[in-house]
C-alpha cells in the first residue's frame, strides 16, 4: 500500500522533473509509451512500475523528452528520405539531445545509459533495431557508457555498412553536437555513404542540400535556437530526480513492469472482418455449409503467456541464421530503397542551378548546360499477402521454415515501406468437423462438397505494425494448431482480401509443402476434388493480370501447381533463395 501511494507521487514528480528541465512549464502530459522521436508539445509517461527495481529505466523516459523539448528544433528543413533512412536520422538526433542533456545532468545521463542497456538485452535481430544501434554508436562514439551485448551490435552494424565510413565520419558527428542543422547533415551524409539513401549529385555537390529552396546556396546553414539550463532549474530538477524510495518495503512487490506492458495492451492489429469466404466461379466446387467457418485473429489462439513462450521458441530458431540473412535483408532493402528514391538529370537547359558546375557558369558563361532536375523513380505503390500454409503435413522443420519466411519477409518489407500482411489457413477439426455432422444429419446427401471447417488466420494484417504483429507469429508453432488445408478457398480469401486494396502492385506469396488434404472432403467426392479446385483457383488469379502469384515450396517441389514457384529443403538455403526470388520480383516490375 506504501508503494502503491509512492508511485502517484513519482508520477507528479516525473513530470514536474520534465517541465523543470525543458524549461517549458506549459507542457502537456499523458500516460502512455513515449514516442520516438518525441512530441514537442506533448509527453507520454508510462505508468510507474510496481517495482523500483526498474524505477531508472522509467525516469529515463522523461529524461529524454525532456531533453528532446530543450535541445531539438523543428525548424530544419528535412530531405525526403524512405522510412527506415528517417528512422535512423531521428534516433540519431535522439541520440545527440541525450548527449548534450548527459553533459548537465549526470543523474539523468545515468538512467538513459540504464534505459538503453535494458533494451539491449531484448534485440535479436539487428536489422530489426538498425535505428536504435546507429543511437548507440553515437552514444559509444561519444564517450557515453553502453553495454558490452550493444557493442557486439555496434561492431555488426560497422562490418554490415563499412567500418570506414563510421570512422572518417566520427569527428565530423562529435564535432557537430552543438550545431542541429550541421548535424543533420552529417546524419544525411552517413546515410549516403552506407547506401541507405540515393546520392542526389556528383561527389562534388554539396551533402547539405537539403530542399530544393537552398540548391542556389553555397553555405547552407542552419541556425537553431539554443536554449540555455539556468542554475535555478538545474537544482529544481535535481531534487525532483533525487526522490528517495524505499527498497526495503517494496522486496515483496518486484513484479513486471506496466512500461513493458501485456501482450493484449500492446497489440493493436486492425479489425477482424466477417468471413468472407470467395467462392470460384467453377460451380462444380462447392462448401456444404460455411455457417462454421472462421477467421480470427492469432492473438485470439493463444495466451500472452503461449504467445511469448512461442516467439521465445521461434527467436531460438532464427538465432543461427540470423548474420546470413541479415546480410541478405540489408541488401533486399538497399535494392528496394534504391527503386523508391528520387533520382536527379544532370546537364540539362533548365531546372535548378547544379551547385557542382557552378565553375561553369563563370568559365562558359554562355553554357547552357548547367541546370539539374529531380524526377521520382517509378515505383509502384506495393502491398504483399504472405499465405502460409498450417497443416498438419507441415508440423515440424516446415513450419519452423514457413514461420522463419513469413517474420523475415515482413520486417524487412516495412522497413521499405512495403505494406505486407501474413495469413495462415487451416481447418478447425480433424476429418471433418461441425459441417460434416450436418451433412450426416442430413441423409449424407451426395456430392456434398466441402465437409470440414475452415479455419483462416490473421497473423498480421497489411495495415498493422509489424513491431507489434510480430508477437504472435510464433502461434504457428502451436500443438494443436495445424491440421488439414484447402487451399483453394484459402487463396481465393487472400485473393478477395488483396483486390480490395488501394494499391497499385499485389502479390501474394504462397508458403506451402504440396497438395491440398481434407480427408472428409475427399471420401464424399473424389480424391482430385480439393486437386483440381487449387489448380482452377491458380488458373483463375494468375488470368485476373490484377496479382502477381509466387510460391515457396518447403521441402517438397510445388511447381505442378504454380508457374513461378522455388523449393526450400534446408533453413542454411533460405536467406540465399529468398533473396534471389524476391530481388528478381522487384527488379521484374
Amino acid at each position: 500500500m506504501k508503494w502503491l501511494k509512492r508511485r502517484e507521487s513519482l508520477h507528479e514528480a516525473s513530470v514536474s522533473s520534465l517541465k523543470a528541465i525543458s524549461q517549458q512549464k506549459d507542457i502537456s502530459s499523458r500516460i502512455g509509451s513515449p514516442l520516438r522521436p518525441p512530441s514537442k508539445n506533448m509527453a507520454q509517461i508510462s505508468p510507474v512500475p510496481r517495482s523500483s527495481r526498474n524505477l531508472d529505466v522509467w525516469r529515463a523516459e522523461s529524461d529524454f523528452q525532456a531533453f528532446w523539448i530543450k535541445f531539438h528544433s523543428n525548424k530544419i528543413i528535412k530531405k525526403n528520405v524512405a522510412p527506415i533512412a528517417q528512422e535512423i536520422i531521428d534516433e540519431l538526433e535522439i541520440a545527440r539531445v541525450e548527449i548534450l542533456g548527459g553533459r548537465e545532468l549526470k543523474g539523468a545521463k545515468k538512467n538513459i545509459s540504464k534505459y538503453y542497456n535494458k533494451i539491449s538485452e531484448e534485440i535479436y535481430d539487428i536489422n530489426e533495431s538498425t535505428p536504435l544501434i546507429f543511437n548507440l554508436w553515437l552514444k559509444d562514439i561519444s564517450g557515453n557508457e553502453v553495454s558490452s551485448r550493444s557493442k557486439n551490435f555496434i561492431n555488426d552494424l560497422k562490418n554490415e555498412y563499412g567500418s570506414s565510413t563510421f570512422k572518417n565520419l566520427r569527428n565530423e558527428f562529435l564535432n557537430s553536437l552543438d550545431d542541429q542543422g550541421l548535424f543533420y547533415s552529417t546524419s544525411i551524409k552517413l546515410l549516403e555513404l552506407t547506401n541507405l539513401i540515393q546520392v542526389d549529385s556528383s561527389n562534388d555537390s554539396n551533402p547539405e542540400d537539403v530542399s530544393e529552396s537552398e540548391s542556389s546556396n553555397e553555405d547552407n546553414e542552419i541556425n537553431v535556437e539554443k536554449e540555455d539550463l539556468t542554475e535555478d532549474d538545474s537544482s529544481s530538477k535535481a531534487d525532483i530526480l533525487d526522490l528517495e524510495v524505499d527498497i526495503d518495503e517494496l522486496d515483496q512487490e518486484i513484479v513486471q513492469t506496466s512500461s513493458e506492458g501485456s501482450i493484449e495492451e500492446e497489440i493493436e492489429l486492425g479489425k477482424i472482418e466477417q468471413p468472407e469466404f470467395a467462392d470460384n466461379k467453377d460451380l462444380s466446387y462447392k462448401a456444404f455449409t460455411r455457417k462454421y467457418d472462421e477467421i480470427i485473429d492469432a492473438k485470439d489462439l493463444v495466451t500472452a503467456e503461449e504467445a511469448l513462450r512461442l516467439r521465445s521458441q521461434l527467436d531460438n530458431l532464427i538465432k543461427p541464421h540470423l548474420t546470413t540473412i541479415g546480410k541478405l535483408a540489408n541488401r533486399l532493402q538497399r535494392l528496394l530503397l534504391a527503386q523508391q528514391n528520387t533520382s536527379w538529370n544532370f546537364n540539362l537547359d533548365e531546372g535548378s542551378l547544379d551547385t557542382s558546375r557552378l565553375h561553369r557558369v563563370i568559365a562558359e558563361p554562355g553554357h547552357p548546360l548547367s541546370y539539374k532536375q529531380e524526377t521520382e523513380n517509378k515505383f509502384k505503390d506495393t502491398v504483399i499477402t504472405l499465405l502460409i500454409d498450417n497443416s498438419g503435413s507441415m508440423r515440424g522443420r516446415s513450419i519452423s521454415l514457413a514461420a522463419i519466411c513469413g517474420d523475415i519477409i515482413s520486417s524487412t518489407f516495412e522497413r521499405c515501406s512495403v505494406k505486407t500482411e501474413v495469413l495462415g489457413f487451416t481447418t478447425k477439426h480433424w476429418k471433418g468437423g461441425e459441417s460434416k455432422s450436418d451433412w450426416i444429419s442430413n441423409g449424407n446427401p451426395s456430392s456434398p462438397g466441402r465437409l470440414n471447417d475452415l479455419r483462416h488466420i490473421i497473423y498480421k494484417s497489411a495495415d498493422s505494425s509489424w513491431r507489434r504483429s510480430r508477437k504472435f507469429f510464433g502461434a504457428m508453432l502451436r500443438e494443436g494448431l495445424l491440421k488439414e488445408n484447402v487451399d483453394g478457398e484459402a487463396l481465393m480469401w487472400s485473393y478477395g482480401r488483396l483486390i480490395k486494396r488501394q494499391e497499385e502492385r499485389k502479390i501474394i506469396i504462397v508458403i506451402s509443402d504440396g497438395a491440398p488434404v481434407d480427408d472428409s472432403t475427399l471420401s464424399a467426392n473424389g480424391e482430385d476434388y480439393l486437386d483440381m479446385h487449387l489448380k482452377e483457383s491458380i488458373k483463375f488469379i494468375e488470368s485476373s493480370q490484377n496479382i502477381e502469384l509466387q510460391a515457396i515450396g518447403i521441402g517438397h517441389d510445388v511447381n505442378k501447381y504454380y508457374k513461378n514457384a522455388i523449393t526450400i529443403h534446408r533453413a542454411e538455403e533460405l536467406g540465399e533463395v529468398l533473396l534471389e526470388k524476391l530481388t528478381n520480383l522487384f527488379k521484374a516490375q
